[in-house]
Order: C-alpha cells, then sequence, then structure tokens
C-alpha cells in the first residue's frame, strides 16, 4: 500500500515531498545525485511533446511541487527507451522514477480510475493475444474503449508522439509482432488462472 504524501493544506509548495519520493519511489534515493545537466531531456525523444521535461520535473520535485507533479504529463509520456538512463552521467535510474511516479500517482487518486482500468485491459488484451505488447494496437483499443469521439480528439492529439516513436524506432510499422510458442503462453495463463480461483476459495 502506498504511503501518502504529508498533507499540507493550502500550500502549493510541499517541503516533505522530495523526502517522500526518496523513500516511496523506486529510484527515488538516488534523485539527490541530480545536478540539473538537462541530459535526460536532451535525450528524450518525445521531450518537446510533455509539459516539463524529465530535468525540470526533477527540479519541480525538490521544489515541493507534489500537484504539479502528479499532474504532469511527462510522467506518462515517457516510452521508456531508457536514453535518459544510460546517458546519465551520474548514474540517475530517469526513467525508473518516472514509471513509479506514473503508478503511485494512480494509487494516490490523480488519474481517473476508470480510464486507466481501460487502458489496462487492452494491454493485458495485446500481452495475452501476442504474448507481447504491440503499441499501436493498445493505443488503438484503448482510444476505441472511449468512444468514437474519445478515439479521434485521443489520436489527434497524440499523433506527433505516435511519429515521434516512429523515428526513434520506437514503434514499427507492419504485423504486431508475437511470440512463437502462444499455445504454450495460453497454457501458462490458464493454469494461472487456475491457481488464482483455487486461491480465492480459500485453498480448497
Amino acid at each position: 500500500m502506498t504511503v501518502a504524501p504529508p498533507a499540507q493544506a493550502d500550500r502549493r509548495y510541499d517541503l516533505n515531498f522530495a523526502r517522500w519520493v526518496r523513500d516511496n519511489v523506486n529510484g527515488g534515493e538516488k534523485m539527490s545525485l541530480c545536478m540539473q545537466c538537462g541530459m535526460c531531456s536532451g535525450s528524450c525523444p518525445i521531450g518537446t511533446e510533455m509539459d516539463h521535461g524529465p530535468r525540470k520535473l526533477f527540479m519541480m520535485i525538490r521544489a515541493g511541487m507534489k500537484d504539479d507533479v502528479f499532474n504532469s504529463s511527462t510522467i506518462w509520456n515517457c516510452t521508456s527507451c531508457y536514453n535518459c538512463v544510460v546517458r546519465c552521467p551520474r548514474g540517475v535510474p530517469v526513467t525508473y522514477i518516472l514509471q513509479d511516479l506514473a503508478a503511485k500517482a494512480v494509487e494516490l487518486g490523480y488519474v481517473k480510475k476508470v480510464e486507466n482500468a481501460r487502458f489496462a485491459k487492452a494491454f493485458w488484451w495485446s500481452a495475452k493475444t501476442f504474448g507481447r505488447t504491440d503499441e499501436r494496437l493498445v493505443t488503438t483499443k484503448f482510444y476505441w474503449s472511449g468512444g468514437l469521439g474519445d478515439f479521434f480528439r485521443k489520436s489527434l492529439a497524440n499523433l506527433k508522439i505516435a511519429m515521434g516513436m516512429v523515428k526513434t524506432r520506437r514503434m514499427h510499422l507492419g504485423a504486431p509482432h508475437k511470440i512463437k510458442d502462444r499455445k504454450g503462453l495460453q497454457a501458462i495463463l490458464a493454469k494461472a488462472a487456475e491457481i488464482d480461483a483455487r486461491e480465492s476459495r480459500g485453498g480448497e
């Protein structure tokens, strides 16, 4: 269970937030190594599509801007290319921090749970069908789950991001990638479901 940051009523700047990130976010203990060189933001293939780049987001964490950080598009737009992790001169696990901040944003109620659940269903559908996740299929299924209007609105809003991922070869063109032994995967998933059902009944 995620421990929420200490609440400070009517204050935009929560001076305890940086300590909370250090203690509760994966990789947060290494944020103090960040020297604000900007290598992470400069290496990000879609940094210009974020409201704040990773460098600025880390400074916002230090400044205690809790709500601004959790409401930022930066933690959601990260494509996990790991350029920032590889190139950071201080070894700060930028990608891991962004990923866990996104998870914490969900757990703490900053993200609409209904939309998050719809995305999770689309993600899981791709994983169990092909044995891998295909960004194109996951996003298409997710956008369609919100209706026709939502599909076109989100598709147009994220078109530049998609093109950036194609250019940096983070999203391929062509048929979906599949694992070879999909029957084996289905058998594993069926067994896992059987074990889960048995445990939910109290281990009968």
